[in-house]
C-alpha cells in the first residue's frame, strides 16, 4: 500500500481565523487520504510568551482597535525575509524541528510569517517541499502575506485574487479556493429563503466587552416580537454569563445561552441571522451557511476587507451601535422579510460552502502532478 502523503499545516494563536482554517483544512485533507499534522511553531517555541501575546491580541483588538490598526499597518514596512528579533528564532527552530521529525511532502501555512522561516530553513538544509499559503483575510491584504516566499496562495474569493494580481503577483500562483470552512458546511441545509421567519432566530457572538452583551441583546430582542436570540458566550462564558442571564430572565422564553461549542456550523445553518465581529472565520462561516450577517465590531485593517466582501456579495451590513442593530433587524423583517430574502438569495448565488475541500483537492492534485 502506498504511503499517505504527509502534509504539515502550521498555524498561530493570534486570531481564530488562522487556527480555524488549519483545523478545517486538516479535516478535508485527512478525508481525502492524506496524513496531516497541525502545529503552532510559536506555541511550541515560546509557549508562555505566545499565550501572553495571544491574550494581548484579543485585548487590543477588542478594546483598543485603533491601536491594533496602527500596529497592523506598521507591519507593511517590515522586511520579514531578514532574520528578526532573537525571540522569533525560537518558533523558527521549532518549525525546523517539525520538518525534520515529520518529513512532509508539502507545508501549508495559515500564518503569514512562516513562509519566511521556511525559506531560510530550506536554504540552510539544501532541500525544499512545496509551500501553500492560506490567506485568511479578504481584499485588504497585509504586505506580509503578499511578500511571502510561497509556491501558491490560496485565497478566499475572486475579489481578493484580483486585488493581489493588481499588486503585481502572478495570477497563476493565486488560487481562489474559498476560506477553508469546516467540510460539514457542504452537507448542511441552510434556512430556506422562503421561510416564514416567525420565529426569527438570531445567533449572537458577543465580544468580551461586558456592557455590550446586554445592550446588543436587548436591542435585538426589541427589534421585533418574533426575534428569538441565541447567545454563544464561547471562551468568555464565565466573564459574560451573569449579564447574559439577566437578558434571558428579562425576556422569558426568547433567549438561549450557549457556552463553548463545536456546533457552530449547525447553529449558523439553523438561524436566520448572525450578529458578530468581522473576523475572517466568522464572516466566511456565515457566508458558507448562507446566513445573513450584521457586524457589530470591526478591527480596522485586517477586518475591513471582510466587511467589504460581505457588503459586495450583498449578504450583510455594518451595525456598530445597539440602535443600528435594532433598526437593521426591523428593516430585514419589514414587508414579509423582503430585505432578508434578498440577502439569502445573494449568499446562495455566491455559493461558497466547501473551501477546505477545494483547497485540499488542489494541494493533493499538485503533489500527484
Amino acid at each position: 500500500m502506498a504511503e499517505l502523503p504527509r502534509i504539515l499545516i502550521i498555524t498561530a494563536a493570534f486570531g481564530e481565523g488562522h487556527n480555524s482554517a488549519a483545523r478545517n483544512l486538516a479535516l478535508a485533507l485527512d478525508a481525502a487520504g492524506a496524513q496531516t499534522r497541525v502545529s503552532d511553531p510559536c506555541l511550541l517555541g515560546m509557549p508562555r510568551l505566545t499565550a501572553f501575546l495571544s491574550w494581548g491580541y484579543r485585548l487590543v483588538t477588542t478594546s483598543l482597535p485603533q491601536v491594533w490598526a496602527w500596529i497592523y499597518r506598521s507591519t507593511d514596512r517590515c522586511d520579514f525575509s531578514q532574520p528578526g528579533y532573537s525571540v522569533m528564532r525560537l518558533p523558527e527552530r521549532a518549525l525546523a524541528g517539525l520538518l525534520a521529525d515529520f518529513r512532509p511532502a508539502a507545508v501549508v501555512s495559515t500564518y503569514p510569517l512562516y513562509p519566511y522561516f521556511l525559506e531560510r530553513i530550506f536554504a540552510a538544509g539544501g532541500w525544499r517541499v512545496p509551500v501553500f499559503t492560506v490567506i485568511t483575510d479578504s481584499i485588504e491584504i497585509n504586505a506580509a502575506w503578499l511578500r511571502a516566499p510561497t509556491d501558491w496562495w490560496l485565497v478566499t474569493d475572486s475579489l481578493t485574487r484580483e486585488s493581489m494580481i493588481g499588486k503585481g503577483l502572478s495570477a497563476g500562483n493565486i488560487i481562489d479556493s474559498g476560506f477553508p470552512v469546516n467540510p460539514v458546511f457542504a452537507t448542511l441545509a441552510p434556512v430556506p429563503a422562503d421561510d416564514a421567519c416567525d420565529p426569527f432566530r438570531v445567533l449572537y457572538f458577543p465580544t468580551a466587552k461586558l456592557p455590550f452583551v446586554r445592550r446588543h441583546g436587548c436591542a435585538l430582542l426589541d427589534a421585533a416580537p418574533s426575534v428569538r436570540l441565541t447567545i454563544v458566550l464561547g471562551r468568555n462564558v464565565r466573564h459574560l454569563y451573569r449579564r447574559a442571564r439577566e437578558i434571558k430572565d428579562a425576556y422569558p422564553g426568547r433567549v438561549r445561552l450557549i457556552g463553548w461549542t463545536r456546533k457552530v456550523p449547525q447553529l449558523l445553518s439553523s438561524h436566520h441571522l448572525v450578529v458578530g465581529k468581522a473576523g475572517g472565520a466568522t464572516v466566511h462561516e456565515a457566508i458558507a451557511a448562507r446566513c445573513p450577517m450584521l457586524i457589530h465590531h470591526l478591527v480596522p485593517g485586517q477586518e475591513e476587507g471582510n466587511l467589504r466582501l460581505l457588503e459586495t456579495i450583498g449578504g450583510g451590513a455594518f451595525a456598530a451601535t445597539p440602535e443600528a442593530l435594532s433598526r437593521r433587524v426591523a428593516g430585514l423583517l419589514a414587508d414579509d422579510a423582503a430585505a432578508w430574502r434578498v440577502m439569502k438569495s445573494a449568499l446562495a448565488n455566491h455559493n461558497r460552502n466547501s473551501g477546505a475541500i477545494v483547497a485540499a483537492d488542489f494541494v493533493l492534485r499538485h503533489l500527484e502532478d
